[in-house]
């Protein structure tokens, strides 16, 4: 039996596919496979006045990057770099803070920290690039991080326009509020305010439901602040470890007496929107075959990423598209993914992506999104890496492959397939041998 701690560079892949005649066919050296050794995050916590309206950005990411390498007990000086996607704050500004959590979190100074922009879906882009860098062998151990602290930081336009918009209708699209992005998405493809709002329910249901059974503290790291109250200026010392947008009660009837935020006559609404939320998130990933060496259990196997454009107008569409390319690319296709993480951006985009690419509800957010959670945008896709690899663990052999996806603003989607991390071992693809002339004269 092949020991992925072991080399073994003289076997090809084309030497390990034996053919359809082979009782077990394995088409890739699995040693080199890129997986995920850990994936947690804080709590989500609503903006402004949630359990970290009083935490700083940078304590917020030290905290979850302590806790990758301590839960593994990884000597952080192995770590060759820490990716983190951010979106809200100044490019310069949020890439110091997160180096000074790094150092927070016990990181010496050896170790090297960028940042990474591609809107919401920045944390999942950090664990793209590290994925990537690993497989390219620029270094063995890397973490992707993702973070937002929407209540220092909230959602604004371009200060400065250039005219020549103007006469670029899709540059002037990608300047549109994502509220309206979202009525454009209802409007073009007929999604009623019902159909939104009732996704917005099923998220809350299913989120108090993860939440009371306990699934999320799998993910969940408690973070111990502290919140002052605005009126008296008195600090409290507390523990968070709960998301606290999540509304149990919420119902159709309560939905339907919101006005809509963004338009006169629309359907998008602040209860069928995410929330803005302040959250981090880190993954540890490194290759199968070093997780080996350093007994630690597999969570998951990154088997392919892909981002994607679509029209800025319509933008949340992007995982409609992006899905599909994630899916080829893994050499799978969609109905052999168990389990979808799509971000709830808003309903319109969440429930047009569902019908358009006719996914089973049952497969998707079956743990509630970001209309329940909250959507820190960098630390999103973070987030539903340790979402995602939790319950497949949870759900062992009926649950193989996992796919997360988001829209992008400015139009754009992105999407990754994981697959669980135990499922490469076991002979899952062995099939009925009619003749044995493979098999030695002893073997007969």
């Amino acid at each position: 039996m092949y020991d992925p701690a072991s080399p073994c560079p003289s076997i090809s892949t084309s030497i390990c596919a034996a053919g359809d005649s082979a009782a077990y066919h394995r088409t890739a050296a699995f040693g080199d496979d890129i997986v995920i050794v850990a994936a947690y995050r804080t709590a989500i916590c609503k903006a402004k006045r949630g359990g970290f309206k009083d935490t700083h950005p940078d304590d917020l990411l030290g905290f979850v990057l302590k806790a990758v390498v301590e839960k593994t007990n990884v000597d952080p000086r192995e770590v060759g770099d820490i990716i983190v996607g951010t979106v809200l704050a100044p490019g310069s500004e949020r890439a110091i803070e997160c180096r000074m959590a790094a150092f927070y979190a016990g990181f010496p100074d050896t170790v090297p920290l960028r940042t990474v922009n591609r809107q919401c879906s920045s944390g999942l882009q950090a664990v793209a690039d590290v994925a990537a860098s690993i497989k390219a062998g620029y270094y063995e151990i890397g973490i992707a991080a993702g973070l937002e602290c929407m209540t220092v930081n909230s959602i604004k336009g371009v200060p400065k326009v250039n005219p020549r918009v103007e006469i670029f209708q899709q540059a002037r699209d990608c300047l549109l509020p994502m509220g309206l992005t979202s009525e454009n998405v209802a409007q073009r493809y007929g999604l009623t305010r019902q159909d939104q709002d009732q996704a917005a329910v099923e998220s809350h249901r299913k989120a108090a439901a993860a939440r009371a059974s306990g699934k999320f503290k799998d993910e969940i790291i408690p973070v111990t602040t502290k919140i002052v109250d605005p009126e008296t200026g008195i600090q409290k010392v507390v523990t968070i470890s709960e998301d606290d947008g999540i509304r149990p009660n919420s119902n159709l009837a309560d939905l339907s007496r919101l006005k809509p935020a963004f338009k006169k006559d629309g359907t998008t609404t602040a209860g069928n929107s995410s929330q803005v939320s302040d959250g981090a998130g880190a993954v540890l990933l490194m290759k199968r075959s070093l997780a080996a060496q350093k007994g630690l259990p597999v969570l998951g196997v990154f088997r392919s990423f892909a981002a994607v454009g679509v029209d800025p107008a319509v933008m949340g569409i992007g995982p409609a598209v992006a899905i599909p390319a994630a899916v080829q690319a893994a050499g799978l296709e969609l109905n052999d993914i168990d389990l979808f993480e799509i971000n709830e951006a808003f309903a319109s985009q969440y429930v047009y992506c569902i019908k358009k690419l006719e996914l089973d509800p049952e497969k998707v957010n079956v743990n509630g999104g970001a209309l329940a959670l909250g959507h820190p945008l960098g630390a999103t896709g973070a987030r539903c890496v340790g979402t995602l690899l939790h319950e497949m663990k949870r759900r062992g052999k009926d649950s193989r492959f996992g796919v997360i996806s988001m829209c992008i603003g400015s139009g754009m989607g992105a999407a990754a397939v994981f697959e669980r991390g135990d499922c490469v071992d076991a002979l899952c693809n062995a099939r009925k041998v009619e003749s044995n002339d493979l098999l030695s004269k002893d073997a007969r």
